[in-house]
């Protein structure tokens, strides 16, 4: 089994390549290394992954919103189904740059659409519970409506669910769109809270508290949110629902107080708190409902936040060499 993971050095991407290759099947992968962060962490996932599976992976470093790069990347290479993980990520860095997020998430999208169309193989992308915008009904369900995106992340995350929702109806091609919850973990992304506020702490500079801290997060361990990808790329191919579209969360919206104060326990030191203002594009709570996924692909999130924020802090900490 060979598999086409988009964003294989990303965050996700780099833990599902992981999974799949110790499983003993095969990974293409695609990242442009882009910038957004530094890139050196995306080399050092992909080294980390050569040390561990060595000849199972194949890396075209190529912008896969560039339809001529990924065709001729591709042109040589069977697989049989898609991960499309890769995207522009981030809420807050797509009001500075709107057309990153439209080439991206929008453009790129489309062309892995069409990857999927040519080669009549199911795909399993990302979308995101940034769909939900201001939801105050929770917890969040797939049937809610989600019209009403706060930022351009969302928007472009939401228009990838309805390009997906016409190919399944013109092609017949099963696709599975995935809206992520607050991912943390090992090999984590450096803008997000769990590293932020962990180098925080350990540097004794101030955490950044949007909404004065008043936020609620449903944060779901990476080693869940892979159980729910690789079930549901087991299950692309399956009988039912040409598009479906699940919530991957770990079903407890947790203060983010209660956050803060277990990497303070983790790094064995106390946070300086800066409390601001909520900022534009974010949300105060999210909260997944995985009843449907849990129903039709048994997921079963299995870690607290309890236990996985020391799992990050001690990875962070190894990582840095601290």
């Amino acid at each position: 089994m060979t598999t086409l993971v988009t964003g294989a050095a990303g965050f996700i991407g780099f833990h599902l390549a992981d999974r799949l290759m110790s499983r003993g099947e095969r990974v293409v992968g695609i990242d442009n290394f882009n910038a957004y962060y530094d890139p050196q962490l995306k080399e050092d996932r992909v080294a980390e992954l050569r040390r561990r599976h060595g000849e199972l992976l194949t890396l075209h470093r190529i912008d896969f919103a560039d339809h001529e790069a990924l065709a001729a990347a591709l042109k040589d290479h069977a697989f049989e189904r898609i991960a499309h993980l890769g995207a522009q990520a981030g809420v807050r860095y797509s009001l500075e740059n709107p057309r990153a997020y439209v080439q991206a998430n929008v453009v790129g999208h489309l062309n892995l659409l069409e990857v999927a169309r040519e080669r009549q193989v199911p795909m399993v992308y990302a979308s995101s519970s940034s769909v939900y915008g201001g939801n105050d009904k929770l917890p969040f369900s797939e049937e809610d409506r989600v019209d009403h995106p706060v930022s351009l992340y969302a928007a472009t995350k939401k228009a990838d669910e309805l390009m997906s929702e016409t190919y399944a109806h013109l092609y017949r091609i099963p696709l599975t769109g995935l809206r992520f919850f607050t991912v943390y973990g090992p090999w984590g992304r450096p803008d997000m809270a769990p590293w932020l506020f962990t180098e925080a702490i350990l540097t004794g500079k101030p955490i950044k508290l949007f909404n004065n801290g008043d936020m609620r997060r449903d944060f779901t361990y990476i080693d869940d949110i892979i159980d729910g990808v690789v079930a549901a790329l087991d299950h692309s191919s399956g009988a039912g629902a040409r598009h479906r579209i699940y919530n991957i969360g770990n079903s407890r919206s947790e203060q983010l107080e209660r956050f803060v104060q277990l990497i303070e326990t983790a790094c064995e030191r106390p946070a300086v708190r800066q409390p601001l203002p909520m900022q534009p594009g974010d949300v105060r709570d999210t909260y997944a409902d995985v009843s449907a996924i849990a129903r039709d692909l048994g997921y079963a999130p299995r870690t607290s936040l309890d236990a996985g924020i020391p799992e990050f802090v001690r990875w962070y900490r190894a990582y840095k060499e601290l």
